[in-house]
C-alpha cells in the first residue's frame, strides 16, 4: 500500500532533519530534532548518535505512538509555509550506523497524515488515515 503521494515522498527525500514527539513515562511530551531516511514501504527510520541511551529511544520502549514533523517555508513573500505531520507507531529496529549512529534506531508505522502547502491543495490542511 501507498502511504504518501509522490509530492509528499519527494519533500521528505529532500529533507534531512524532521522533530520527533515521544511520551515520556512521567506522562510529559519530548520532542527532538533528528535526523530520518524515509523507506521504500514507506515507513520512517530515525537514527541518531548514542541512540540506545537516548531517552527518545527509551520512551519509545514504554509508548509506542509518536508524531514526526517535517516543515519549512518554501518562500516568505508570499509566506508560503509547507508541513507533513505524520502520526503513527514506533519500535526499535536495528541497522547500519545511518547518521553517525550506534546502529540502533527508530521505525516509524504511520497511521495517520497532515499535509499542508505540499501537494496541490495549496495551504489547505488535508488529514488522511492509513489503514
Amino acid at each position: 500500500m501507498t502511504i504518501f503521494t509522490p509530492a509528499e515522498r519527494d519533500y521528505l527525500r529532500s529533507h534531512p532533519l524532521g522533530r520527533l514527539a515521544t511520551l515520556q513515562p512521567s506522562g510529559t511530551l519530548q520532542n527532538n530534532p533528528v535526523g530520518f531516511q524515509l523507506n521504500d514501504d514507506d515507513t520512517i527510520d530515525v537514527f541518531g548518535r548514542a541512540m540506545a541511551q537516548s531517552q527518545k529511544y527509551q520512551n519509545v520502549a514504554s509508548h509506542d505512538r509518536v508524531a514526526f514533523v517535517v516543515d519549512d517555508l518554501a518562500a516568505t513573500d508570499p509566506w508560503t509555509p509547507r508541513c507533513l505531520e505524520i502520526r503513527g507507531r514506533a519500535g526499535h529496529i536495528r541497522g547500519e550506523a545511518a547518521f553517525g549512529g550506534d546502529g540502533h534506531g527508530i521505525r516509524i508505522h504511520p497511521s495517520r497524515l497532515l499535509s499542508f502547502g505540499i501537494n496541490e491543495s495549496g495551504l489547505t490542511p488535508t488529514v488522511r488515515s492509513v489503514a
